[in-house]
């Protein structure tokens, strides 16, 4: 089955007028930051392309059709070569009022495309509305949201549509790279005798979290994580505190390795390497290599039994076991007074270092490694 990209056109494509939203000339005809070339390689995946917009009022006085088609011709015609072209043109001139079962987000233009010869499922609506967003949600596809991170997550809260979004991003080039590679999300569940934990990761999710560990301390490091590395956690765990903290923390590193090597996925275009940050008087330092080999080194010392909840003789069993089953090599290193301060250095360094490893660059999505492997 044909998989198919619903792609907006003002303030997606080409860029919207703040005053009238009317692309009604030549002189309006702005496109928008690196469409055209992300489009390029955008239209050499296995996707079809079609053009969704609403156009208020367009035949009527105040949106002659003699205004509008000259600027949208030049605008194909400037996309056609680069050799982007649209199979389906599906232009709604209704105002809102009128609630056409054709104006977005209702799906009444789009009806070939649900007839079962197309594959919604693994299909995006690609807008800077959220009615973009809610137009995936009734097609059964998913949507990718031209807006800031924060924004956009707001918006789709809002809206209750955040799990039909599965990007928000300002950069069609990080749309480009999404389609080409996937998203980099992993839901790993663990029960045993000791814990039941379940995670779920994304790496480009930018910071949200809803950790529940059972140990205060714990929550507020792994809250750090998030926060510095720009990713998403969702960490529920029940684990036997009543013995002690031991099993809870271990299980969780091999969990949280587990699903940060399933979501870097290929790796393709991924920096591999990352490292290092001061906490007041401490310094951190952690190297982290997610090239497939393990090897793991802590050089940390503590003169305290526990901080917070935590027994810090755990923080070491933490990251061997997090560096074990994320099959990287991690070396950590943390001197200063403050106790506190140096294991949150600790876990702040390998939040930057995580940062820049699993940073992905849309422009050269290649292995990096000479072997050609990792």
């Amino acid at each position: 089955m044909k998989k198919v990209l619903f792609i907006d056109r003002d303030g997606t494509i080409i860029m919207e007028p703040p005053l009238d939203y009317q692309v009604d000339s030549l002189e309006k005809l702005e496109f928008y930051p690196g469409a055209i070339g992300a489009l390029s390689r955008i239209a050499t995946l296995d996707y079809e392309l079609a053009m969704v917009s609403n156009q208020d009022g367009l035949g009527t006085d105040s949106f002659p059709e003699d205004t509008f088609w000259p600027a949208h011709n030049k605008m194909l015609k400037t996309l056609e070569g680069e050799n982007v072209r649209f199979q389906g043109m599906h232009i709604d001139p209704s105002f809102e009022e009128e609630n056409s079962p054709n104006r977005k987000p209702r799906t009444g233009m789009l009806t070939g495309y649900m007839t079962g010869d197309y594959d919604l499922k693994n299909s995006y609506v690609i807008g800077d509305r959220i009615t973009d967003i809610i137009l995936a949600k009734n097609l059964g596809a998913k949507g990718i949201l031209l807006q800031s991170k924060e924004k956009g997550r707001k918006m789709a809260k809002e809206a209750g549509v955040e799990a039909h979004t599965a990007l928000t991003t300002t950069d069609w080039n990080e749309i480009y790279t999404f389609l080409r590679c996937g998203d980099r999300t992993a839901t790993i569940a663990r029960k045993t005798r000791e814990t039941d934990i379940s995670l779920t990761l994304d790496l480009d999710g930018q910071g949200k979290n809803n950790i529940s560990t059972g140990l205060n301390f714990f929550d507020h490091m792994l809250e750090q994580i998030v926060h510095h590395a720009g990713v998403a956690i969702d960490l529920s765990v029940r684990g036997d505190l009543h013995v002690d903290e031991h099993h809870t923390i271990e299980d969780v590193a091999i969990v949280f390795g587990q699903a940060i090597h399933q979501a870097l996925g290929s790796k393709l275009g991924i920096e591999r390497y990352g490292y290092a940050l001061p906490m007041d008087e401490c310094d951190a330092t952690v190297t982290l290599d997610f090239g497939g080999r393990i090897d793991f080194l802590w050089n940390v010392e503590f003169k305290r039994e526990k901080i917070g909840d935590v027994p810090t003789e755990m923080f070491r069993h933490f990251f061997k076991s997090l560096c074990e089953a994320a099959q990287c090599n991690l070396h950590i290193t943390a001197t200063g007074e403050n106790e506190h301060h140096k294991i949150e250095g600790v876990f702040k360094a390998f939040a930057r270092a995580m940062k820049m490893a699993i940073h992905r660059n849309a422009l050269r999505l290649q292995l990096p490694s000479s072997k050609g492997t990792l």
